[in-house]
Order: structure tokens, then C-alpha cells, then sequence
């Protein structure tokens, strides 16, 4: 998000749910630092879609509330869960974004909102919890650190000695030593300090095959 800003994109994140099944932390907790996160990762606009957490699923409903936001933010890119992540509602919206990218741009879909149709959003999945070899892979080395600042910024989620609410995998003190290690071990596959790794179910379309291959990447001569 910080490097497409970088390069003169708008960004924007939709949150799905306000969180209010999370083991620590509250919804307006959690709001609060989402806000935080916002302004480090310089997004041109923050929303919640307000599904409710722990019930999030693919269901006409859930399509149209997503079709109404996507018509109404236009993205050309959208950046979701991996499909098959563990966590239930992660795999659910991976699926409803497909679904509601398509839906957006038929015309007869929810028609009656007088919402307009959009081009089909091309949609990539963040590699995290399964073993799936990347798409691709875009180098963060220039980002890693507002990366890690903009993740801290959800305090209630992570390390603190001094909290007195139930422990999770994440509030572990080497849990974002992981996270960072993981965006440089992304970044050495592609001869850089950090990278961070995309899926796309769909053949990508490339333009011109020689910029893509011979641009460089630092790898062993």
C-alpha cells in the first residue's frame, strides 16, 4: 500500500468486521488503531463494511452489502485473504471478493440501488498461512520499516508484559520478529532486503515479456 502510494495510486482499505470476537482488545479499541494504521500506511480512505466477526459468509447479503462498496470505491486492484487460510472468516471474504469483484460489474446485479457497474477489479491474495508459491512478489525494502510501524500500531493485539488479557499466538514477544523475517526471506527470493508475496488465481497478461524478465534482481551472477 505505502509503495503504490508511492507511485501516485489512490489506496484504500475496507475492513469487514469490527472485530468484536477478538480474544483481546474491544470494537472501539480496535477502531482507534485501525485509524492509527490508516494514517501510517497514508490511505486516501478507511471504511468498515460492519458484517458481524465470527459470522462473516458468501451469502446474498454479504454480495450485495461488498457489490455496493466496490461500485462505490471503483478499485482496478484489490488485495484480499489467501483463499483456505485457517481462520474462517479470512476464507470466507477471500470468496466473497471474488464473487462481489464479478457481480460489480453486471449491470443487472442489485439494480435497483441505481448503483453503476464497474470493470471487473483484478484480485490478488496475500500469501500468509498456506504454503502457496507466489505469484509474484513486490519489493517492500524501501517500506519495511513504516510496514512493521503501521502493524504495531494494533498495540492491543501484540506483546505486552503488563496486559492482563488471555494469551494468543500473536501477543508472543517474537511474533513480529517472525513477521519481519518473513518479508525479508520474501524480499531474498527476489535478490532484495524484503518483498512481500502475492497469489493470482488468474494467467497474468503481460505486456512486454523482455522488461519483465531482464529487470534487475540482484541474484547470484
Amino acid at each position: 500500500m505505502l509503495k503504490m502510494k508511492e507511485l501516485g495510486y489512490r489506496t484504500a482499505a475496507l475492513d469487514v468486521t469490527r472485530g468484536e470476537m477478538g480474544t483481546r482488545g474491544t470494537p472501539e479499541t480496535r477502531a482507534k488503531e485501525a485509524a492509527d494504521a490508516a494514517e501510517l500506511l497514508k490511505l486516501d480512505i478507511r471504511e468498515n463494511l460492519g458484517l458481524p466477526d465470527g459470522h462473516v459468509f458468501v451469502t446474498d447479503v454479504e454480495r450485495t452489502a461488498m457489490v455496493k462498496m466496490l461500485r462505490r470505491l471503483k478499485p482496478r486492484v484489490i488485495i484480499t485473504h489467501q483463499i483456505g487460510d485457517p481462520h474462517p472468516d479470512h476464507d470466507h471474504i477471500a470468496h466473497l471478493v471474488r464473487e462481489s469483484a464479478r457481480l460489480s460489474s453486471m449491470k443487472r446485479y442489485d439494480e435497483e440501488t441505481g448503483d453503476e457497474k464497474i470493470a471487473v477489479p483484478m484480485v490478488a491474495h496475500n500469501v500468509f498461512s498456506r504454503n502457496v508459491v507466489p505469484s509474484f512478489v513486490v519489493d517492500i525494502s524501501d517500506h519495511l520499516e513504516q510496514k512493521m510501524a503501521a502493524i504495531k500500531a494494533y498495540r492491543s493485539q501484540f506483546y505486552d508484559p503488563g496486559s492482563t488479557e488471555p494469551e494468543t499466538r500473536l501477543t508472543n514477544k517474537h511474533f513480529l520478529d517472525e513477521l519481519e523475517n518473513r518479508s525479508r526471506y520474501f524480499g531474498s527470493l527476489i535478490g532484495v532486503a524484503a518483498g512481500e508475496p502475492f497469489f493470482v488465481r488468474e494467467t497474468l497478461n503481460i505486456i512486454d515479456p523482455i522488461e519483465l524478465l531482464t529487470r534487475p534482481m540482484n541474484l547470484y551472477s
